[in-house]
């Protein structure tokens, strides 16, 4: 199935894609690819608001604090030794918010959790090369154009191993495209591929058809 052109709706439209994404990539990771001691969580950071009077909040920031993960763990002690990230918009939309996840990122790298970063959306003013090259002028020290996507594939996959340097694992795509199945390390040396294709067209099934309509560019958003 080939990838579609997300920024056809609204955030929160690919929110709802994004969590019934996670949870199918769970589901397949727990029916078989993980070797036995490991299983696959969607988890939501915990929010512990203060007590106060007045409380304002962005809807990107909302949905940005609901988005999910979905972590890899070890029985032994129920370890975290791996995360799948699923970039939203509002991952991306604003310099802070851009900040806010690539601190996220290399925070994980820092404490050797390996990574799959996910992100269907082009490259805009904070991440004029896409998230890898974000990501990795914060890990390397670098300028974020260090990094350069081909001019005609301005999506990003990437995989990282953490130890014993994180090295990054990059295939550019562009709207249109097949996704490929892509490394996920779950320890040094140590990967198992993720199905994106199959458990995105799965996804996809449970898409209304008013909104397959506009993502294909087949109807107009905000049709009724």
């Amino acid at each position: 199935m080939a990838i579609h052109d997300w920024t056809r709706v609204s955030a929160g439209m690919f929110h709802d894609f994004h969590a019934r994404w996670i949870t199918h990539l769970a589901e397949t990771l727990n029916a078989g690819l993980l070797p036995p001691g490991y299983y696959a969580l969607s988890e939501q950071p915990a929010q512990r608001p203060p007590k106060v009077s007045y409380q304002t909040t962005s809807e990107a920031e909302l949905t940005a604090a609901r988005q999910r993960t979905l972590v890899v763990r070890h029985a032994s002690g129920d370890r975290i030794v791996a995360l799948l990230e699923i970039l939203s918009p509002g991952n991306k939309d604003r310099k802070i918010a851009l900040d806010r996840f690539v601190e996220k990122v290399v925070s994980a790298l820092r404490q050797n959790y390996h990574l799959l970063i996910v992100d269907l959306f082009p490259p805009g003013r904070h991440d004029p090369e896409g998230i890898h090259g974000a990501i990795f002028a914060a890990v390397d020290g670098t300028e974020p154009t260090s990094f350069r996507l081909p001019p005609d594939r301005r999506l990003t996959l990437a995989a990282y191993e953490a130890k014993p340097a994180p090295t990054g694992y990059v295939e550019p795509i562009r709207v249109g495209d097949p996704l490929p199945d892509m490394p996920l390390f779950i320890e040094p040396g140590w990967y198992i591929h993720v199905p994106l294709e199959a458990t995105y067209a799965t996804t996809w099934g449970g898409v209304p058809e008013r909104w397959r309509q506009v993502i294909e560019g087949t109807g107009a958003f905000g049709e009724s």
